[in-house]
């Protein structure tokens, strides 16, 4: 599939569709799913931020904070997938995105009401299974506003959203850890989850590019659209003969519409081509970066670094920080070089790749750099860069998708990701746990190895282009 082949087909009477669908509700919907992504990580992010205060208030070795935060994933990405295979492409988005978010609030009472692993380790298993298909869902619904080749920008500021739910709690939230404690941080995260999902009941919804790249509403109904204004009524309207005629290409074009869905390729389809491999494995390594970041990172800044806790609470923004800067400037290129008639291989797969090549090779410096400073600047660049798959991603897979499978599509690539954040926290524990102040720098190097397997796979197998083509082949025979 190219940017060309999801230009939306125009009206009858020559008009495209664009404009309508790219006006104020498609940007108002698209804000609002910035600050869903932004109360999602901030969501996530607070255990990470509150690291030392937990282990000393629960009395927990590093492994068992690991597995508290991996506690998260464990439902994460099978609520991911059930939700993408079962219900993103039959229920309306804007119901699952607000019962996501009232469950979010919800799933943060009982550790901050009191208790101690237990009760941390359950509030993360129920917040994890509500968040799992939130990024899926919010990306599906972005897109569904907009034609493949407009959907770059929306679907960056979404995954943005990220970035900035760290760049804007992490400040707010530590002050409050420290002055007020660890659990007042789960009552800010609960109450504002609670504040979103009341605006999202008001002014959400899906677009119109839901489940099909030219929008429903401009779409041709009954026999050559002849419904509305331009319809023939009165003594012009057709009767008789030309009556059943039309009768009959109603029922012709009704009958192509059930083949066409029937003629859908299967998920496993669309699950086996080289695209969707390569971006599930890319994405996986880059998944845990985001992994580490979350569990370990303010943690990294205070004990392996040296910072104090409010300048590590500062400097955790700056790889989220470069993030966004990386996420933008991809989305910015990438768009500009499909206008160009750049194929998605290049446009996609391989900025992707080079983007996770980059983050490598500056987690590969941070341990010969000698000043903390400079392993600073070395991590943020390294994690920011090695962080910022997620737009291609979903962008990718949405371009390779038919788009009755697009959401199961999505759903099981986010699920096979998140994995990541399951092992890394307990994984990077461990080496805490074993090797000291030392188990960082070892987990910083492991995360390079990983990225540059990431690189390798998006350079050579993401050709959603190519694979698009194969599927509608196989529909056909």
């Amino acid at each position: 599939m190219t940017a060309a082949q999801t230009e939306p087909r125009p009206l009858s009477g020559g008009a495209a569709p664009t404009t309508t669908n790219t006006g104020r509700r498609a940007w108002t919907v698209t804000g609002l799913l910035v600050v869903f992504m932004m109360v999602n990580f901030a969501d996530k992010s607070v255990l990470g931020l509150a690291a030392d205060e937990i282990r000393a208030d629960l009395g927990l070795t590093a492994t068992q904070f690991g597995l508290a935060n991996s506690a998260f994933f464990l439902l994460f990405s099978l609520s991911g997938a059930l939700v993408g295979l079962l219900l993103a492409d039959r229920v309306k988005a804007k119901w699952l995105l607000l019962t996501m978010a009232v469950l979010w609030s919800l799933a943060q009472i009982p550790p901050a009401i009191g208790g101690g692993l237990a009760v941390l380790i359950g509030s993360r298993l129920v917040l994890g299974a509500a968040e799992g298909p939130a990024f899926p869902v919010a990306q599906q619904t972005a897109l569904s506003w907009f034609p493949d080749h407009r959907r770059n920008l929306p679907g960056a500021l979404v995954t943005l959203g990220v970035t900035l739910g760290v760049i804007t709690a992490a400040p707010g939230l530590t002050w409050v850890i420290q002055e007020h404690g660890w659990r007042a941080a789960l009552w800010v995260v609960a109450g504002v989850g609670a504040v979103w999902a009341a605006v999202w009941s008001a002014y959400g919804g899906d677009g119109t590019f839901r489940t099909d790249d030219t929008p429903a509403r401009d779409k041709p109904t009954g026999p050559d659209a002849a419904t509305g204004p331009d319809a023939a009524t009165g003594p012009d309207a057709a009767t008789g003969p030309e009556a059943v005629t039309a009768s009959n290409a109603a029922t012709v074009t009704a009958s192509n519409a059930v083949t066409a869905s029937e003629a859908a390729p299967g998920y496993h389809r669309v699950l086996a081509t080289r695209t969707w491999i390569g971006i599930t494995l890319a994405y996986f390594t880059s998944y845990w970066i985001v992994g580490l970041m979350v569990a370990w990172l303010p943690s990294y800044l205070r004990n392996g670094l040296g910072y104090a806790a409010d300048t590590a609470g500062a400097l955790v923004v700056t790889p989220w920080a470069v993030g966004a800067v990386v996420l933008l400037g991809q989305a910015v290129l990438t768009g500009r070089l499909m206008r160009r008639g750049v194929g998605s291989r290049t446009a996609r797969g391989r900025v992707g790749g080079v983007m996770l090549l980059i983050g490598a090779v500056s987690l590969f410096c941070v341990p010969l750099a000698d000043s903390a400073t400079t392993k600073t600047v070395l991590l943020a660049l390294g994690l920011g860069m090695g962080g910022s798959y997620a737009t291609i991603a979903a962008t990718t897979i949405a371009e390779l998708s038919p788009p009755r499978r697009r959401g199961g599509a999505l759903g099981t690539m986010n699920a096979v990701v998140t994995t990541a954040g399951l092992i890394a926290p307990v994984v990077v524990g461990r080496l805490i746990d074993t090797q000291g102040d030392a188990g960082y720098e070892h987990a910083v190097l492991l995360s390079g190895a990983l990225l540059c397997l990431g690189a390798l796979a998006s350079l050579s197998l993401v050709d959603p282009a190519r694979d698009a083509a194969r599927l509608r082949l196989h529909s056909r025979t």
